[in-house]
């Protein structure tokens, strides 16, 4: 089950469970479209993924399965992933 973080891991900007912002890799790296697109450029700094947008949990279902509650804050000063596969499809690398 996907853990919802409600931020941005590198500016902190806030990603509620209903935002359209929210981008994920395969391991749930939590990142706004503006810092995949314009800082990561689609490559996770953590495993060399790409990203999808994160989906929403229903609202019904909050409750049950509350989104992660605690902050994941680790901004880029360098991504290691980013030179060796900004060219390459993410379904590829």
């Amino acid at each position: 089950m996907l853990e919802i973080r409600l931020n941005c891991e590198n500016c902190d900007k806030p990603l509620p469970n209903e935002s359209n912002e929210a981008m994920i890799c395969t391991y749930e790296c939590t990142f706004c479209n503006n810092c995949v697109e314009n800082i990561l450029k689609n490559v996770c700094p953590n495993c060399g993924g790409g990203f999808e947008k994160r989906p929403t949990r229903p609202k019904n279902e909050l409750e049950k399965n509350p989104p992660r509650k605690d902050k994941v804050l680790k901004p880029i000063t360098e991504n290691r992933f980013l030179k060796e596969n900004i060219n390459i499809d993410p379904r590829k690398r």
